[in-house]
């Protein structure tokens, strides 16, 4: 049987809300390739598959962002084992992070880690994200720093990730990237590209040299309230759908 035939068959062997969750992750992929916050083959997202089992679906090692489909994302559990069949294979030390997040965070469903540019050069800024822009108090409103350990390839280091993101939705991977989490990946996409808005409005705005206006703490302590009045509670609710119109008129075959 072809590798073709083998993704046709995943949507017949798999729940509609199994597939509901391929799809908007393929569609995650797609979209962090097409604002550039990919980095070639290296990085992940992961989703949990709903149901009692902590099975997982993960990006085929090898595959650009751009080419990923509903179908050909691959199902681990928890140890990075494929508990499905398919054709690819992963990268289980790219799993390290995601495992660990999963492992202790019922609600994060949907987790991206990203090595974009303006993440890591805002990582290796000692103050971190400064509150010099509106999309940054959004960030810092739910925003966790882990200090670099060297590659997430030791087991010991899991503990301590998980500890310092407490129960944010975002987090600076010192001298590393950026990191969301979210019960869909609507969730995590919209708080990604809120994270990465800011670091990039800094790394701009640091730029030109001149001194840099900080807001007010007073103001920064009612962010968090006025957000959910700005979007109703709904925010990722609504761009979510626009996003996946966007991308079905540039090319609908992350939904294959």
């Amino acid at each position: 049987m072809s590798t073709a035939e083998k993704q046709v068959n995943v949507r017949e062997q798999v729940s509609a809300e199994e597939w509901q969750v391929r799809v908007d992750l393929a569609a995650a992929y797609r979209l962090v390739a097409y604002y550039g916050w990919d980095d070639l083959i290296f990085t992940h997202l992961s989703a949990r598959v709903p149901g009692p089992e902590h099975h997982f679906l993960i990006n085929p090692y090898g595959m650009m962002f751009d080419e990923i489909t509903a179908s050909s994302l691959v199902k681990i559990n928890l140890q990075g084992e494929i508990v499905s069949p398919s054709p690819y294979f992963i990268n289980p030390a790219g799993f390290t992070i995601h495992s660990a997040v999963h492992a202790a965070r019922e609600d994060a469903l949907c987790v991206i880690h990203l090595h974009t540019l303006n993440g890591i050069a805002v990582s290796t800024q000692k103050d971190g994200l400064l509150p010099i822009s509106q999309q940054s108090l959004f960030a810092l409103s739910s925003l966790a720093y882990h200090d670099y350990e060297g590659l997430a390839l030791n087991e010991d280091e899991k503990s301590r990730l998980v500890a310092d993101l407490g129960n944010q939705c975002s987090m600076i991977l010192r001298n590393h990237g950026l990191l969301t989490v979210g019960k869909t990946a609507a969730e995590a996409f919209l708080s990604m590209y809120i994270l990465e808005s800011a670091c990039r409005i800094q790394i701009l705005a640091q730029s030109g040299g001149a001194t840099l206006l900080p807001v007010p703490d007073a103001i920064l302590a009612n962010v968090a309230t006025q957000l959910g009045a700005v979007t109703v509670g709904q925010g990722a609710q609504l761009a979510w759908p626009g996003l996946l119109r966007k991308l079905d008129r540039l090319d609908s075959s992350y939904r294959d």
